[in-house]
């Protein structure tokens, strides 16, 4: 018997799910059973608990066959559970470290209570943490040091029903909840009906005044700051709390202060902005009414109730519902009116094209066009070219056009209309067009309409911290307006993944409302269709010799330097490894307008080696290598999609690491071929034959198997088939990888013949 069961519901939380359980997996007190309830959920929940059930035999995994909602969950894990005391965690927080020894020391101290409460504080998507304004409830000292009861009831210290009415924030003695036959009930509010009988029963309470949850303030996705009709369920649980109490002739004294509370809540709801539907607002009105005359009891309104809360509360109780919704519209009319000043101001300073933006948003949707962008709007590339392509064969009814400057134009294919970006058409076209597709986001003075789909592709797997992770890297967020930047997120409709590890980053570092496309990435189809003659021709324009073995070099970008000084001395590299190599260079995006390395190092025009920082496809790139070198770019899982070798060159981890963060050890157990940490250790993985040992096809194999699951080759199609054509199944199966055929390398066997390319891709 454990002393612990952590109970842990799961639905729709894959993105925190992880880190949730494992601060329970983790926690320095280790005598517990972790229940981990997947609540059918839709994601990849189920999955992630049953792999930590395979890593950790306290992980207890519990699959419901339907969505049963959060207390029906709750009560399948109970049903499980074996331990002296219980504890509720929800999917998207977690337990603080030492949270489970401080719980542990606390019961023993106060001789093991039926009920104790502890402390959370509120984590928030900026990284700010604030510990529960209420805390000074939990003290376990009086004033000046004066003693308070260590154990006692509620009667004691009535002040706690102050507290969060939640389930989470107290550990329950076992056998205490199966003699009351404690169980929770359906619906949004079940912490209602189950918190209140619970702390009315407990004949010893304890507290602990520490912060033992951390408890995720999620942007978007949370149940109760959801606009739903589903927040009249509050009704229906105070009914519950009063019919338990009713039952219970001993604790009619409560129902004054319960009732208050209620009174208290359903103001808070009715207050909230966005909670309730249009429409529904007087209907929410009488149902109080109507609690307020079923449920009345004389001298519920007490001194201690706050003016404002009382004030709500008697408007609502009264049906004043007028009254309520004047007093919500001024605090409304006076925030909007700051706003709308902010807002003249901002189109004064537009000029004539925000007021031409503007005129085109009064215009119809065009239902048949489409724009592209990609990489602030450097030519047709990476995912979005791809996507383009497919919407032109799949769906040659919509119009496509590609928004890039003059210096791009010779990027596009032919027939594919450019638009030059802030022009008039540039403006037409972003309020106009029905479909926006890009890998970066489109500018901030875009104003999504109804109707408008905005696909974000992304450009690259996530290794280094992306999003709301860099809050924590200032080196590299530098002036990175996360306000602005979530803004600009919560525009996207639908977000591509490559990967299980990119669909759970990308949700929990740009946490919105968007559905999640795990489809594979577009850019990558071409390594699964080219043929040996495509690659032929590449290498030839490239001036690759037919028997030269080809590697391609592809460092990312560094955000704690201020230039793009080469890391690698490629002329060097070229000569070591003599005339059988050739070393192609291209540099990272951000490097001077893509002159690169190869320019800047001096080493462009040397034996050996062709700068090809100016090609507008690394696919192509790719293709024509026959091995890849690079640094923590991102280029490595795609590459990885043409099972040819992957070499790590990183000289520098430790400084980026510490500067940018990373999610994985590329010098470690995630590295996909040998590492390399010094141009004389890179020289000689060449040199002994290492780059394409058994060795390093085994790491090879393991990388592919985690980050290229859905890199079949078709995924174009699914992403034109759900977005474009509105299909609503997923497509095409995913061909397993073991089935796959990649397209050739150039040079499968023989002495390596090295061409080094320098790509820079994030």
């Amino acid at each position: 018997m454990p002393r612990f069961s952590v109970i842990v519901p799961a639905y729709k939380v894959q993105a925190y799910l992880h880190d949730c359980l494992r601060s329970v997996l983790t926690q320095d007190h280790t005598d517990l059973e972790l229940i981990a309830v997947d609540d059918a959920s839709p994601d990849a929940c189920g999955a992630i608990i049953d792999e930590l059930a395979a890593q950790d035999p306290r992980v207890r995994p519990v699959h419901l066959p339907e969505n049963t909602g959060l207390g029906p969950a709750r009560n399948a894990g109970l049903r499980q559970a074996t331990g002296d005391y219980l504890l509720f965690l929800d999917g998207d927080d977690t337990l603080a470290p030492g949270a489970l020894r401080a719980i542990d020391e606390r019961l023993r101290a106060t001789a093991a209570p039926e009920v104790l409460l502890f402390d959370y504080a509120r984590v928030y998507w900026t990284g700010v943490t604030v510990r529960n304004v209420r805390a000074g409830l939990l003290a376990q000292r009086g004033p000046a040091g004066t003693d308070v009861p260590e154990v006692f009831r509620l009667a004691d210290r009535p002040e706690l029903l102050r507290l969060l009415m939640v389930a989470w924030n107290k550990a329950y003695r076992r056998d205490f909840i199966q003699r009351e036959g404690f169980t929770f009930p359906p619906g949004i509010y079940e912490d209602t009906p189950w918190t209140y009988p619970v702390l009315l029963c407990a004949r010893s309470v304890a507290t602990l005044d520490r912060v033992c949850v951390h408890y995720r303030q999620r942007r978007r996705g949370s149940i109760l700051r959801t606009t739903s009709h589903a927040h009249f369920d509050v009704f229906d649980q105070y009914d519950r709390v009063f019919a338990f109490v009713d039952s219970r002739p001993e604790l009619a004294h409560w129902r004054p202060v319960l009732f208050q509370r209620m009174l208290e809540h359903l103001a808070a709801i009715y207050a909230a902005p966005g909670r309730l539907p249009p429409g529904t607002r007087a209907d929410f009105a009488r149902r109080t009414r109507a609690h307020h005359r079923r449920h009345h009891t004389h001298g519920a309104l007490g001194r201690a109730a706050r003016r404002r809360i009382r004030l709500r509360s008697t408007l609502l109780r009264l049906g004043a519902c007028r009254a309520y919704g004047l007093l919500s519209a001024a605090r409304r009319l006076w925030r909007g009116g700051r706003r709308l000043a902010g807002g003249c101001y901002r189109a004064l300073r537009t000029g004539v094209l925000r007021a031409h933006y503007l005129l085109q948003r009064q215009r119809r949707l065009d239902p048949r066009l489409a724009v592209f962008a990609a990489y602030w709007h450097r030519g047709y590339a990476c995912n979005p070219a791809a996507i383009e392509a497919e919407v032109r064969r799949l769906a040659p009814h919509l119009r496509t056009a590609w928004i890039t400057g003059e210096a791009y134009a010779h990027t596009l294919p032919p027939g594919v209309r450019r638009i030059q970006p802030g022009s008039a058409a540039y403006w037409t076209a972003l309020a106009r067009a029905r479909f926006l597709v890009n890998n970066v986001n489109f500018t901030d003075r875009l104003r999504k309409r109804p109707g408008q789909i905005h696909l974000q592709t992304h450009h690259g797997t996530p290794l280094k911290h992306m999003g709301l992770d860099l809050q924590e890297h200032p080196a590299a967020a530098r002036s990175l307006d996360f306000e602005r930047l979530l803004k600009r997120v919560d525009r996207w409709d639908y977000s591509l993944s490559a990967n299980r590890h990119s669909t759970l980053t990308w949700e929990r570092v740009y946490p919105s409302g968007y559905t999640t496309l795990d489809y594979g990435y577009p850019r990558n189809d071409v390594y699964q269709h080219a043929t040996a003659e495509d690659i032929r021709r590449v290498r030839a324009a490239l001036g690759i010799a037919p028997h030269a073995t080809a590697v391609l070099y592809a460092p990312t970008h560094r955000d704690y330097a201020r230039d793009h000084a080469p890391r690698l001395d490629v002329g060097r590299v070229a000569h070591a490894l003599g005339p059988q190599f050739t070393l192609l260079v291209r540099a990272h995006y951000f490097a001077d307008g893509g002159r690169g390395p190869g320019a800047e190092g001096g080493a462009a025009g040397a034996a050996g080696v062709v700068d090809v920082s100016a090609h507008g496809s690394v696919e192509e790139l790719c293709l024509a290598a026959d091995a890849l070198i690079t640094d923590y770019s991102s280029l490595m899982v795609d590459y990885a999609n043409l099972d040819r070798p992957i070499v790590v060159y990183a000289d520098d981890w430790d400084a980026y690491r510490a500067t940018r963060g990373v999610y994985l050890d590329l010098t470690g157990e995630d590295a996909p071929g040998p590492v390399c940490r010094t141009e004389d250790e890179l020289i000689a993985v060449f040199r002994e034959g290492r780059w394409r040992e058994s060795t390093a096809a085994a790491r090879r194999t393991a990388f592919r198997e985690r980050f290229c699951p859905w890199d079949d080759g078709r995924a174009a199609e699914r992403v034109v088939r759900r977005v474009f054509l509105g299909e609503t199944d997923d497509g095409p199966p995913v061909v397993p990888l073991a089935d796959r055929t990649p397209a050739p390398a150039a040079r499968p066997h023989g002495p390596p013949a090295v061409t080094l390319d320098v790509v820079s891709r994030r």
